[in-house]
């Protein structure tokens, strides 16, 4: 399968020139191929089977998916696992209260015992990778339609998976890559049991809070560290008090022997997405329409969570998450628009499509694409502005997200399948106990009578639904209504209700439920059904689009965008210069949090304990020229999901955690500048230094193998 995946390639570059410097996020399963000499050139001094292989353990079977959206690294033989604050930030919210306030004071298990599980928490680990390009489209024939294409490989996927999976406790995805021009199996085991070990206060974790986010000079120390618990057997198991730590077939040495500019340095992990090769007219409409009607919308939201959280600490800590979940994207909206513009991304996509259009003139089979694209988004336009406002100014309410989940229990009442009926109203019952934990109705309502009118504002008439009682922005009134009558937002009565079919009935009429129906109805059958149809278009014309720059670009690899699949990107440490007479070192010490101390601001106030540290200069081994490595850039090239993957260096050690991107270089999502665009990383020196001398867990540095 392997040669199929080179030869597919190979079919449209002959020999290999790789991209400009640093950049792509590349398949591991094709490393040896087309990046091992590259890398080992730039300094790498390990064999691509070092870093996947299936006949021997390797890098990849250190490297786990985190939850749904982050990557995590094991660092023992007792299935010790670090990822990001930010990424166990929702576990330690849960485990947080206002006597046990894990999230300003810290939490740090000093033995196995304490070590607190989290029933939805999952880590995923990578067996192997397979291309499977020729089974996913065996029987596609050219002159098929898009539904019958689409037909044949959704079956084909299906048997694939079905063959693939047997009578396993593994997990197979297949997902497309290059829009459909080629297949990858991924296959993948789960294991469940999964316990907080520590995690720094937030003051350490999330210091800086959201003013910090997505800049750099950065001195966060964005850690937390769970442990993975098996069977017996060193099998997945459901949470038991019998399960014993996960024995890995891989954990990563940690160095603290330094770095210096210009060292090699990677990233393995896991992006969730990036869009590199759309066209001028998605550029246009990603950094004019979509970023900032989005923006807009977080603003108020934000805005309101903020002024509620600021003066209560028991809503601070209901709120952390959620808040930190909805500003992080609308930063990041505002950081592509500036980048986007400053680099002329959409003139570069119009040049390029330029040159496409020349060289497709001479061959009918790409002929005519890039405007046949252009049709495609004149169209989608204001499908894609209601849809955002729908996600964004309806479902974003928390109070019309929660009746929309009692959607399949309402139509289940009406059948005779009591034991599914029973079975969703367990659910449910679950889900509601962490809902009504962190929820507060008084922001809810405020951030309803906000948005509400948004979505009448901004959105053609044409996809206003029907409600009653509502005069022309006067939504004020309607809401405070919905949240008087509705039984909602009181967790007796909706629990009460779920005891009989015939309570259940009643929910149909719950004003709330009413009114998320009225807007799911619009966009079920006016936005969704002719975005999805458009968006279809588009991808059938991408696939082709994206064909031909393969063939026309032969003297380029171009990298596959980024899909949350396991990848490997590489580069150097490096510093930059945003701005005329601004340089910025590679490198952020202990002494920048000391001198950003503010204990009037929660997210800037550094605890006692760290300052006497500092005031003490009890660094230990990790102390460097009178101070303590706090983070660290680099030129790797990383998106979302890659939070929490390890920073190696050039033998594989661990020498940091990959938390986030540099403000400058945030548009890499679409176009990368080698010049700004770098991975913000966590020194592991920092880490260490945390949870050995501020929280005095050295037990846990004596699982690991550290390298001085």
């Amino acid at each position: 399968m392997k040669k199929i995946a080179i030869a597919f390639i190979l079919l449209f570059f002959g020999f290999v020139n790789l991209n400009k410097a640093d950049e792509g996020m590349w398949i591991p399963l094709l490393i040896e191929k087309f990046n091992i000499q590259d890398m080992q050139a730039k300094g790498f001094k390990l064999s691509a089977d070092d870093i996947y292989s299936i006949n021997k353990a390797c890098l990849m079977d250190a490297i786990v998916i985190f939850g749904r959206g982050c990557t995590g690294e094991l660092v023992s033989d007792k299935g010790l696992l670090l990822t990001n604050h930010h990424c166990g930030y929702g576990e330690i919210q849960k485990h947080s209260s206002i006597e046990n306030d894990y999230l300003t004071d810290g939490f740090w298990a000093m033995n196995q015992q304490e070590e607190l599980p989290n029933p939805d928490l999952k880590v995923t680990f990578l067996n192997r990778i397979e291309d499977v390009t020729d089974q996913v489209l065996k029987g596609v024939k050219k002159e098929f339609s898009e539904k019958e294409r689409q037909e044949i490989i959704s079956e084909n996927i299906k048997t694939i998976k079905e063959e693939s999976e047997g009578e396993t406790d593994l997990k197979v995805s297949i997902k497309p890559f290059y829009y459909g021009n080629q297949y990858f199996l991924f296959i993948y085991k789960e294991y469940k049991d999964v316990r907080l070990v520590g995690a720094p206060p937030s003051a350490i974790g999330k210091f800086g809070g959201d003013t910090d986010n997505w800049m750099w000079p950065r001195h966060t120390g964005d850690f937390s560290i769970f442990r993975i618990y098996a069977d017996k057997d060193n099998n997945p198991a459901e949470y038991s008090a019998d399960n014993v730590p996960y024995k890995p077939k891989k954990f990563l040495p940690i160095s603290i022997k330094g770095l210096n500019e210009g060292d090699f340095t990677w990233v393995l992990g896991y992006p969730g997405g990036t869009s590199y090769y759309i066209t001028s007219d998605a550029i246009k409409l990603i950094k004019d329409v979509r970023n900032p009607n989005r923006i807009k919308v977080r603003d108020k939201r934000i805005d309101i969570m903020n002024a509620y959280m600021q003066v209560n600490d028991t809503v601070r800590i209901k709120y952390a998450s959620k808040n930190a979940g909805a500003s992080n994207s609308w930063k990041r909206w505002k950081g592509e628009i500036i980048g986007l513009n400053r680099l002329n991304t959409y003139e570069k996509k119009l040049e390029l499509e330029a040159q496409f259009n020349d060289w497709a003139s001479k061959n009918d089979e790409y002929n005519n694409l890039v405007p046949e694209l252009a049709k495609v988004y004149n169209e989608i336009e204001k499908y894609i502005v209601a849809s955002d406002f729908y996600r964004e100014a309806v479902m974003s309410v928390e109070i019309v997200r929660f009746a929309s989940r009692f959607d399949g229990l309402i139509k289940m009442s009406e059948s005779d399948d009591d034991e599914a009926l029973n079975g969703e109203v367990e659910r449910l019952n679950k889900m509601m106990k962490s809902f009504y934990k962190d929820y507060v109705q008084a922001i809810d309502k405020d951030i309803f009578i906000e948005l509400l009118p948004m979505y009448f504002l901004n959105v053609d008439q044409k996809f206003h639904p029907e409600l009653e009682d509502v005069a022309v922005q006067n939504y004020k009134p309607y809401v405070e209504s919905m949240y008087k009558s509705t039984v909602f937002t009181n967790q007796e009565k909706t629990q009460k209700l779920l005891e009989s079919k015939e309570g259940i009935k009643e929910l149909a009429n719950d004003p709330v439920y009413k009114f998320y129906k009225s807007f799911n109805k619009v966009y079920k059958e006016e936005i969704f059904p002719v975005n999805d149809s458009l968006n279809g278009r588009a991808q059938y014309l991408y696939r082709a689009y994206m064909k031909g720059l393969m063939k026309m670009q032969k003297d380029k690899v171009l990298f596959p965008d980024a899909n949350f699949t396991m990848r490997v990107s590489y580069g150097k440490v490096a510093g930059f210069s945003p701005k005329d007479a601004i340089d910025y070192k590679f490198y952020t010490t202990l002494d920048g949090v000391i001198e950003k101390d503010n204990p009037k601001i929660y997210d800037y106030d550094v605890p006692d304990k760290l300052k006497e540290i500092y005031k003490e200069k009890d660094f230990g081994r990790y102390e460097v020229n009178g101070t303590v490595p706090i983070c660290f850039i680099a030129t790797n090239h990383t998106t979302g999901g890659n939070s929490g993957s390890p920073v190696l260096d050039a033998d594989g050690n661990l020498i940091g955690l990959n938390f986030d991107r540099a403000w400058d270089g945030i548009m890499s999502d679409m176009e990368l500048d080698p010049e700004r665009s770098r991975n913000v990383t966590l020194d592991i020196r920092y880490l260490l230094f945390i949870v050995d001398k501020f929280a005095g867990a050295r037990h846990l540095l004596n699982e690991m193998t550290i390298i001085e």
